[in-house]
């Protein structure tokens, strides 16, 4: 039975977080939260609650064991763009898109 956790609205671009999300898919959910807790991007501090998240329902809600979770799919889509602009020389602008996501981690026992 697959259980899935979603974060939405994260605020950080999706480009970032898919670099960390995918170095834990396929892998198991100890060992996913332990490769997170030592990457130095603060990205992974919200990648790893997702999971951690996901695995905490699994338990609770199915009655799964948490050492025999794996991450059978994560994945990062876009959220909504908040759009800004900067102004520049000669009175001209220039547009700024602040990024955002949700990322989607789904765990299933082995």
């Amino acid at each position: 039975m697959e259980v899935k956790s979603t974060a939405k609205g994260v605020r950080v671009s999706p480009k970032k977080v898919r670099r960390v999300v995918d170095l834990v898919r396929g892998k198991g959910a100890d060992e996913a939260l332990a490769v997170l807790n030592f990457m130095p991007s603060p990205i992974a501090r919200t990648v790893s609650r997702v999971v951690k998240s996901a695995v905490a329902s699994a338990e609770n809600n199915y009655q799964m064991t948490p050492s025999e979770l794996k991450i059978t799919r994560a994945y990062v889509d876009e959220g909504t763009r908040m759009k800004r602009v900067r102004f520049a020389g000669r009175g001209r602008v220039s547009p700024i898109l602040k990024r955002s996501c949700h990322i989607t981690v789904v765990v299933e026992e082995i």
